[in-house]
């Protein structure tokens, strides 16, 4: 197989939007392996000069030694034709193994470009799209994409090749018995062109369907405790049927014309073999051609419409390709999150934050946060508080640079953080969130995620610090235990004590604290609080919380009510006002008591 190539060797090629410019897209790829390539064209070229050397030498013998009995050197024409077929059939092995050798790391490039692009892209993106629908461009796309590369191009080129020599050969032989062989191309002409025009449509509508099902089916498995919840098995059911019915249609016309070329092509080459017999019998009768051209010709009709039979099979093919190829590149055509160059490295944080008159949409058509401002000192605990569609998350989301603000400037340390890059900048972040998400993989591994080379004795320091310790050891296999996806297995507490655990070991200058101490027991709750405890000591905190007596002890609370800032203060002080907050705070402590 071809060696394949380091990570970010060559970035993907430009965009584009039509058929002829996603085919070049393609084979821009391709022609990363020239040389192999270059080898397999030839192979492609000695196998179809000795398919068409092959029928020539019949007719040959047959003029030359089956009629006339003439015996002599007939073996050694037969030993010749059959060393033809032998090294034409070795031919034919080389270059199909060495296509799948290139068809294949092209693909695994192809696949390799989208998954790196994706980790680009913006949060906004993710937000718009199925992840589902995107997991269906990655796999079923890109499948698409390898079936079609593994013999197609190969395919193309052998019969355009087979065609060009068939139609020479047949010239040099009897060019009045080629000229009527080919009064079926017109009709091949117009046949493909109806057939085509509808495949097209219906092979882009079918691999659309397609990413919407898939989209709707991953986020139906992923919510299903939600589905029955509230008894919507029926409903769903019956909206995946839907999907599916679109899916049937779109795919049975796509298989349904694509169909008719094979059966258009038997035609026209029942067709041709007619033409050919009778009007190669009243030519041998008045002696313009003899038995052997008549014989050869017949072969080689069968070699001229093979070849336009292919073509338009895999024509045919090429249009499914290249609807999942332009699919693909569109992921790939995407803004990238981080598109400048220029950007400063935010270092040596010590933790002041300021919002400057922030304002903030996320369609652009209605502010989602207008005019926030306020400041957090380094190693403050600033707590969020609000009805839900407040803002409170969106202040987060800016924070992160997960968004930029459309009004106003976030600062850390007076740099503005649009000035520097992201990556330097969520270096000194870290999240606890309310659902925290953990990968298939050993605890130590997604506790070690938090930092990459820390050692097992540092995971399982701030797993000790997250309380976190305890449980690991309990379970059969300690920090080994492998967790299934996104953390089945062990409790939603336990999960955040993960969390924390790699929070910890991340060691982040700026926490962010999302609702953390939600659904949860009593107990566990007051390991995560006493492990948050020791995370939030000498950080500046950002904490969301709805339960308001966790968050007693901030330095500043916000109140955010329609995306506004409507009141800020300390626990205590808000509470002397009697204005939102303390209704809020009363609120719920009466829901508490109940």
């Amino acid at each position: 197989m071809a060696k394949q190539t380091k990570t970010n060797s060559k970035q993907p090629p430009k965009k584009s939007r039509d058929i002829t410019g996603t085919v070049i897209r393609i084979w821009s790829y391709l022609a990363e392996k020239k040389a192999l390539l270059t080898f397999v064209l030839v192979l492609v070229f000695i196998s179809v000069a000795l398919s068409l050397l092959g029928p020539y030498l019949i007719g040959y013998a047959i003029d030359e030694y089956i009629i006339p009995r003439n015996s002599d050197g007939f073996f050694r024409l037969l030993v010749f034709l059959a060393i033809v077929y032998l090294v034409n059939s070795v031919a034919i092995w080389l270059h199909n193994y060495y296509m799948i050798s290139i068809a294949q790391t092209t693909v695994y490039k192809m696949r390799e470009h989208l998954f790196s692009h994706l980790h680009r892209l913006p949060i906004s993106y993710f937000d718009r799209k199925q992840h589902g629908e995107l997991m269906s461009r990655l796999t079923n796309d890109m499948e698409n994409v390898s079936r079609t590369l593994n013999s197609s191009v190969i395919q193309i080129f052998s019969s355009l090749l087979t065609l060009i020599g068939t139609v020479a050969f047949m010239i040099y032989l009897s060019p009045l018995l080629t000229l009527i062989t080919l009064t079926i191309i017109p009709l091949l002409y117009y046949g493909m062109k109806w057939i085509t025009a509808r495949t097209k449509k219906y092979f882009r509508e079918q691999q659309r369907n397609l990413g919407s099902m898939n989209g709707f089916i991953e986020e139906t498995i992923s919510g299903q405790s939600v589905v029955k919840t509230f008894s919507q098995e029926e409903r769903m059911t019956e909206q995946f049927l839907e999907r599916n019915e679109q899916l049937r249609k779109s795919g049975y016309w796509a298989q349904a014309y694509s169909g008719f070329i094979p059966k258009l092509m038997n035609v026209l080459n029942n067709l041709s073999f007619a033409i050919i017999a009778l009007a190669g019998g009243i030519l041998a009768l008045n002696d313009l051609v003899s038995i052997g051209i008549i014989v050869t010709f017949t072969q080689y009709s069968r070699q001229f419409t093979r070849p336009l039979n292919d073509l338009a099979n895999q024509y045919n093919t090429l249009l499914s390709a290249v609807a999942g190829a332009e699919r693909v590149f569109e992921v790939m055509d995407e803004e990238k999150e981080e598109v400048k160059t220029d950007l400063a490295e935010l270092e040596d944080v010590t933790g002041n934050v300021e919002f400057d008159h922030v304002s903030f949409s996320y369609n652009h058509e209605g502010q989602t946060i207008t005019d926030i401002s306020f400041q957090a000192k380094a190693g403050e605990t600033v707590a969020l508080v609000g009805p839900t569609g407040a803002g409170k998350t969106t202040v987060i989301n800016l924070l992160s640079r997960f968004y930029d603000p459309v009004a106003g400037s976030i600062t850390i340390d007076g740099q503005d953080i649009s000035t520097v890059s992201r990556k330097s900048l969520r270096q000194h972040l870290g999240f606890v969130l309310q659902d925290p998400f953990l990968f298939e993989g050993s605890i130590l591994e997604n506790i070690r995620y938090g930092d990459l080379h820390a050692s097992d004795e540092a995971v399982m320091e701030a797993a000790k610090q997250a309380n976190a310790h305890s449980f690991i050891m309990k379970l059969p296999k300690g920090y080994d235990t492998v967790l299934s996806q996104d953390g089945g297995g062990i409790s939603q507490g336990q999960k955040q004590l993960l969390s924390i655990a790699r929070a910890i070991l991340s060691r982040p200058k700026i926490l962010i604290l999302d609702e953390a101490t939600s659904s949860i027991d009593t107990i566990t709750e007051i390991k995560i609080q006493e492990a948050l405890a020791r995370l939030m000591e000498g950080r500046t905190s950002f904490v969301i919380a709805h339960r308001l007596n966790t968050i007693q002890q901030a330095d500043q609370i916000i109140v955010l009510h329609e995306g506004k800032m409507i009141e800020k203060g300390t626990h205590q002080s808000l509470l002397k006002e009697k204005n939102f907050y303390y209704e809020l705070y009363h609120g719920h402590l009466k829901n508490d008591a109940m």
